[in-house]
């Protein structure tokens, strides 16, 4: 199955692009999609937060992911 991935903030110049697909097998929650990622996105494991939506709903790491989902990286936001 295929989802999006949208990618916010420094996630988006990690990613090289505002959004990416993501083939997977099916199944995986979002916590799994996320270790996938940062295994492909060395970058990705220093951020030591992010919040996670799915089809623009906040989601917690158990959630699991369908196929066709829009899954939103969102690294926390910082300055004055």
């Amino acid at each position: 199955m295929t989802i999006t991935i949208l990618a916010f903030g420094i996630a988006r110049d990690l990613f090289g692009d505002r959004t990416i697909k993501l083939d997977l097998k099916g199944g995986e929650t979002v916590a799994e999609v996320m270790s996938l990622l940062k295994d492909r996105y060395e970058g990705l494991k220093q951020l030591k937060s992010v919040v996670l939506a799915v089809n623009e709903d906040y989601v917690e790491d158990d959630y699991q992911i369908k196929s066709g989902d829009e899954l939103a990286i969102i690294p926390p936001v910082s300055g004055g």
